[in-house]
């Protein structure tokens, strides 16, 4: 462990010491257990490899200036993985499951919490798979759920810095109806490609629109989007857009700070009246967005100046953090203390 510049961490996988399984058979959940092996043994007509019965979950520990570990708002993770596993038509974990092996995953993990004032924190991904064998496309008659975690700076190497971004029309990440808002590992397949494509053109993250009608901001490739002007908070209603906790979260702390609070369709041409933009979710928490290039009509929308967060974006990032790692009043009642 003395190895570990935990400051210097960057998001990606580290082999930590165990990670927790459980299987749903014959009717029930079995009793989880503690491993430390990182492989697992799948049927090759596992419903997971051939008809993407899969949903998965990303969450945090943070170790507080009390040397306190708390988890936040783990029971909402929990809720949604039951909505993915329902519409996924995969047997949905207990609420009180899904807590307990988070809560020994990260216990067991103990020593892997980044020290408090470093900026990092532990990860913890959750993830349901079909395990069950079928060559029919129907539900897996067994269910597998893996807890595992790993140390993590910040998702993007900007850190909270202004990112410059891209519209992707060439990609729909996600179908009018379709699984927009299930978190699962074939919602982020789709958007692979434009992220990829957007990475090479040097824009660290690309702004979907809307699938119907290609009008409306929907979500960046991994996160939420918000717009802040008028002293009002706004995010995209949207079907397709991904329920984000911490985007939920952000909502109340923007509500608490004053801010107008509303959820409606946010016409792209909008993009030149907001005064702060942002992508949020558990891995970034907060990343500002400085500009959104429209390569289609050759506009570049830039953020105040666009290599300085905005004012308010700071103050929702710092409040946010400041609760998940106890520097801050948590008046909601959102950590659970381990």
């Amino acid at each position: 462990m003395s190895t570990i510049d935990w400051g210097k961490l960057g998001f990606g996988y580290m082999k930590t010491d165990a990670n927790i399984r459980c299987y749903f058979r014959n009717g029930q959940w079995e009793a989880p257990y503690l491993t430390g092996d990182e492989n697992i043994s799948l049927h090759m007509a596992a419903t997971c490899l051939h008809y993407g019965q899969e949903a998965f979950e990303g969450m945090k520990a943070f170790r507080g200036k009390d040397d306190k570990v708390r988890l936040f708002r783990p029971e909402e993770n929990a809720k949604r993985m039951i909505a993915s596993a329902e519409y996924l038509q995969m047997e949905p974990p207990p609420v009180e499951l899904f807590i307990d092996m988070v809560k020994r995953v990260v216990e067991a993990n103990e020593r892997f919490i980044p020290p408090y004032g470093t900026g990092a924190s532990l990860y913890i991904r959750p993830l349901l798979i079909g395990s069950g064998a079928q060559v029919g496309v129907k539900p897996a008659d067994e269910t597998m759920l893996i807890v595992f975690v790993t140390p993590v700076g910040p998702y993007f190497k900007e850190g909270f810095k202004p990112i410059k971004t891209t519209i992707d029309r060439e990609h729909d990440r996600a179908a009018p109806r379709g699984m927009g808002h299930v978190k699962s590992g074939g919602n982020y397949g789709a958007s692979i490609g434009a992220i990829v494509g957007a990475a090479r053109k040097g824009f660290p993250n690309v702004l979907f629109l809307d699938p119907a009608e290609h009008k409306y901001i929907d979500e960046f490739g991994a996160a939420n989007f918000f717009g802040i002007k008028d002293m009002t908070y706004s995010t995209p209603d949207s079907r397709s857009v991904l329920p984000s906790i911490t985007n939920m979260s952000l909502r109340t702390i923007a509500a608490d700070l004053g801010l107008k609070v509303e959820d409606r369709k946010i016409p792209v041409e909008e993009l030149a009246t907001f005064e702060e933009v942002g992508a949020v979710g558990t891995a970034a928490v907060i990343s500002p967005i400085g500009s959104v290039y429209d390569p289609d009509n050759d506009i570049t929308y830039t953020f105040g100046d666009g290599v300085t967060a905005g004012e308010w974006s700071r103050k929702l990032y710092q409040t946010l953090q400041g609760i998940q790692y106890g520097e801050l009043p948590d008046t909601h009642g959102w950590s659970m203390v381990l």
